[in-house]
């Protein structure tokens, strides 16, 4: 890396309606670097990113690129002066090849203008090899798994002749070993002279990859600091304005057991998986994606229909057959993807917030709105979702309050178990904290509490015990006095098991 400027944004400012999204932000960006962008939800990020890669006009303010002034219109103006972007969520066609998704709207013809599939193999192939990729261009995207699909948008991005990537949470969706991929495919990007904007949430990536770190809040530009001068305390307390606590699981754990189970199977996906949840207990379940985690929690919810084994609730075997079986119970599963499974966005906050617990308040003589509304209100104060009102469209939230109302329905049912399935997937630093307090909140007054995350720090934080799955079985258990991440990590990769 050295001191040259690629990138100059000077008072940027966009509106949206009466919403300010960015206030006369500076940002730059120098030739080889990673320069991480970080903020909460809201912070305006994604706006600038956009601004900068012509999906978004700015009211105001000045981009420089290499000390020359230039518009940036649209997106195809943005590629041509070599700016690409990679989105959170990916974009391809899942049915095509990897060759014709690289090359898709620029695709090779032939004197007679006919598209010459042989060149856009072998040109692929050419792009591929460059990267130190070993994908088959041949391959349909729907074949490969997600680190590989970002592979390939990356290398899209660099066909088209790409100076500055800029790539927005890439890693949201990746298992561990994912993960160490994406970082070996932003080290190359790097090693080819490119600069890059790298936005995330996820503070150790930023200390693995990142040159320098510019933090924005409230849709301002708040510093940028060289990543080997700060550390994480630091750079939160930038993003949301306040010290944020860095340890919580100061709940009583009491003996008695409130969940065990004893055996468990289901099919392949889950084996032999024995473990107990005492009242008051936050138990972590880590583990590679398809280490049989989410199957697991499924099982228990009733979700996925006949198990072996035994579930015991206080001592006394149950048998769940279905979903309604499990929340009779008290056992409640808070699923992974909000937008799909746990919410339906556009309906209101109060009709989610209260979508399970009907019979409070509709009765045979009609809908008792007072105490819908009485419900409601409870939920948004005890979880401090931050809305205009209980009739505001779910879809319309930041992803940390939409979390909140998943957890709002759910916790109207007053239930003995709560299950969350990455339950700060996708979320800001401001808003994780609020979650990690919640569940502190919970385990205070006897909640029993089972956790499954890919976020290790995360685990470390939140859990008292923590148990690793690998391949559909139990790795092995960690008492909250022997957690470290290594070990986590050896139970969940076989590594001296």
């Amino acid at each position: 890396m050295d001191n040259k400027i690629v990138v100059r944004m000077e008072q940027i400012t966009k509106i949206f309606g009466i919403v300010k999204a960015l206030d006369q932000v500076d940002f730059e960006l120098r030739a080889g670097e990673v320069h991480a962008l970080l903020g909460e939800n809201g912070s305006g990020k994604s706006t600038l990113i956009k601004v900068l890669g012509g999906i978004h006009k700015m009211e105001a303010g000045q981009i420089y690129l290499e000390g020359k002034p230039v518009t940036i219109e649209d997106v195809f103006t943005a590629n041509q002066l070599g700016i690409s972007i990679v989105h959170q969520e990916l974009s391809f066609a899942p049915r095509m090849t990897v060759a014709d998704n690289i090359f898709m709207g620029k695709e090779c013809r032939n004197k007679l203008g006919l598209i010459d599939v042989r060149k856009i193999m072998q040109e692929s192939q050419r792009l591929l090899d460059d990267f130190g990729s070993d994908i088959d261009p041949g391959e349909l995207m729907c074949n490969l798994s997600i680190s590989q699909q970002q592979v390939v948008e990356i290398v899209k991005a660099l066909s088209n002749q790409t100076r500055i990537l800029v790539m927005d949470e890439p890693s949201a969706s990746l298992s561990l070993t994912e993960v160490e991929h994406l970082y070996e495919a932003v080290d190359r990007v790097k090693s080819m002279g490119i600069s890059i904007i790298y936005v995330s949430h996820r503070m150790e990536e930023l200390f693995r990859l990142a040159d320098r770190v510019t933090v924005l809040r409230d849709g301002k530009y708040i510093g940028t600091v060289n990543i080997e001068e700060t550390n994480e305390d630091d750079l939160v307390t930038m993003m949301v304005g306040r010290e944020i606590e860095s340890h919580y699981g100061e709940h009583k754990i009491y003996q008695n057991v409130v969940l065990e189970l004893k055996h468990l199977s289901r099919g392949t996906a889950v084996h032999d998986i024995n473990m107990q949840v005492r009242r008051g207990e936050v138990v972590g379940i880590a583990g590679i994606v398809g280490a049989g985690r989410s199957e697991c929690a499924r099982v228990i919810a009733g979700i996925d229909k006949g198990y072996e084994g035994q579930i015991i609730l206080n001592g006394q075997e149950i048998k769940i057959r279905n979903p309604r079986d499990a929340i009779s119970k008290g056992i409640v599963l808070i699923p992974e993807d909000r937008k799909e499974q746990g919410l339906i966005l556009m309906q209101s906050v109060k009709f989610n917030a209260t979508l399970c617990v009907l019979q409070k308040f509709i009765k045979a003589i009609g809908v008792n709105r007072a105490k819908q509304n009485e419900i409601t209100d409870e939920m948004i104060d005890l979880l401090h979702i931050k809305v205009s009102g209980r009739e505001m469209e779910v879809g319309k939230l930041s992803g940390g309050n939409q979390q909140k109302v998943v957890l709002a329905k759910w916790l109207a049912t007053d239930p003995k178990v709560l299950i969350l399935d990455e339950p700060t997937r996708g979320i800001d630093v401001g808003a994780k904290a609020e979650i990690y307090k919640l569940i502190d909140e919970l385990a205070c007054k006897g909640m029993s509490t089972i956790l499954i995350s890919s976020d290790l720090p995360e685990i470390m934080r939140v859990c008292d015990t923590v148990y690793v799955m690998r391949k559909g079985s139990m790795g092995g258990k960690i008492s909250e006095d022997e957690l470290v991440q290594e070990k986590i990590i050896k139970y969940a990769t076989g590594v001296n098991a």
